[in-house]
C-alpha cells in the first residue's frame, strides 16, 4: 500500500465556493495529523482539539480516559480554490494515519484515537462516503476501513501546549518515531502539493 495506489476522489466539493472551508478529521494523536496537514498548500490553519463529545469533558486529561466520546481531532481551515475536501481526504487516508485500525493508532489505544470524519454538512458526508467506497473498490487496504462518519456537533480547541507540538518538540521520542515519518511520507508522496516558501 503506497500513496500512489490511492485514487483521486471521483466525488468532491466545488472549488472556490465558499472562499474558505474547515474540515474536521480524527486519525489518532493530533500531534501527528497536525504536523502532516500544516505542510499542504492551500491549508491556512490547523488546530488540534476534540470532537464527538461535550464541552464539560473536552480537556486532554479527561479525554485520555477514553470515556468522554471525544476523538483527538484537527480542524483544517483551507482554501477550496487551491485544495479540496476530497484531496484532504486522500492525504488523510494515504499518509496521515491507518484507517483500518479500530479505536487505536499503533500503541495509542482507545476510542479517543479512532479514525473519523466529522462532517459539517450533507455534502461533506457524501464526499467522504464516496471516497471510502472508492478505496474499498480499489482494494488499497488489506483490512476493512474502520473510519466512522460522524456529524460535527462541535469542535473544542485543545490546550495551548498542543499547538505546533511536533514543530516545537522535534526531538521528543514520539515525534521522532511516529510523527516525523508521516511528514516524510507526505513529502515523498506529494511533493507537488506542499507549501512553497511564500505559503509558509
Amino acid at each position: 500500500m503506497t500513496p500512489s495506489s490511492f485514487p483521486d476522489p471521483a466525488v468532491d466539493l466545488p472549488a472556490g465556493d465558499p472562499a474558505e472551508r474547515t474540515a474536521v478529521l480524527a486519525g489518532g494523536c493530533f500531534w501527528c495529523t497536525e504536523a502532516v496537514f500544516k505542510e499542504l498548500a492551500g491549508v491556512r490553519d490547523v488546530r488540534p482539539g476534540y470532537a464527538g463529545g461535550t464541552a464539560d469533558t473536552a480537556d486532554y486529561r479527561t479525554v485520555c480516559s477514553g470515556t468522554t466520546g471525544h476523538a483527538e481531532a484537527i480542524a483544517i481551515t483551507y482554501d477550496p480554490a487551491r485544495t479540496s475536501f476530497g484531496m484532504l481526504l486522500k492525504v488523510f487516508f494515504s499518509v496521515a494515519h491507518d484507517p483500518t485500525q479500530l479505536n487505536r493508532q499503533g500503541n495509542d489505544r482507545g476510542p479517543q484515537y479512532r479514525s473519523a470524519v466529522f462532517y459539517a454538512d450533507e455534502d461533506e458526508r457524501r464526499v467522504a462516503e464516496a471516497y471510502i467506497g472508492q478505496l474499498d473498490a480499489a482494494g488499497v487496504f488489506d483490512a476493512p476501513i474502520a473510519t466512522t462518519l460522524e456529524p460535527l456537533e462541535a469542535f473544542y480547541e485543545a490546550e495551548d501546549y498542543h499547538f505546533d507540538y511536533a514543530a516545537r518538540n522535534p526531538f521528543q521520542p514520539y515525534i521522532v518515531h511516529i510523527s516525523a515519518p508521516k511528514v516524510d511520507k507526505l513529502r515523498r508522496a506529494y511533493p507537488e502539493r506542499l507549501k512553497s516558501g511564500s505559503d509558509a
